[in-house]
């Protein structure tokens, strides 16, 4: 039975800017040294995992409460459990990943470091990233990779270069409750046309 203990391999590359707006009257906040460094979460995997979804840094409610995805109002968990038929919302935060973890589907997130105020990836600044490339070779069975939101696409695709070309990439709506703009049905349906195969 392969170890299912929850992967801690989280290496940063030199910090590189967010692309920032040009235009003046949405000019971002100036950040310093003195602001809190947010950290991102060690990677849930185990050795038999198909499917890894990525995110880009954990929100605020997340970072409080140590979970991946902890804000109420974020879908990740009824997303995924509906698309496994695993009540993923209402199980206690460690159930959640054993069972993703039986259903052969991992978790990191593509930011190591960044500073940040509030949980918007528009506001990221400063970021270093998480080594994907690592923890991929890792991962000998590892099928598909899944990207939660557009950051986390951008980001991940640009860090794993021609190495994506091995996987099957998937490119998720964002569950956060800040993508308004797909309803729930229709995320629903995008997430279920993306991970076919993980349940």
């Amino acid at each position: 039975m392969p170890d299912r203990k929850t992967a801690r391999r989280a290496a940063a590359l030199p910090p590189a800017s967010v692309a920032e707006s040009s235009n003046a009257t949405h000019a971002p906040v100036a950040f310093t040294a003195s602001d809190p460094l947010l950290a991102s979460f060690p990677p849930v995997v185990a050795q038999d995992t198909h499917t890894l979804i990525l995110g880009s840094l954990p929100g605020a409610a997340s970072l409080a409460l140590h979970q991946y995805y902890g804000h109420p109002r974020n879908t990740f968990w009824r997303l995924v459990g509906e698309v496994i038929g695993a009540d993923l919302y209402g199980m206690a935060y460690e159930a959640r990943l054993a069972t993703l973890l039986e259903h052969r589907i991992g978790l990191w997130d593509v930011i190591a470091n960044a500073r940040r105020l509030g949980s918007l990836d528009s506001a990221i600044r400063d970021h270093s990233q998480n080594d994907l490339q690592a923890l991929l070779a890792t991962l000998p069975q590892l099928r598909t990779i899944a990207f939660n939101g557009g950051t986390a696409a951008k980001l991940g695709l640009a860090a794993l270069g021609s190495h994506a070309q091995r996987y099957r990439i998937a490119l998720l709506p964002s569950s956060s409750p800040a993508y308004a703009a797909l309803a729930y049905a229709q995320k629903l349906q995008r997430w279920r046309d993306a991970l076919s195969g993980s349940a």
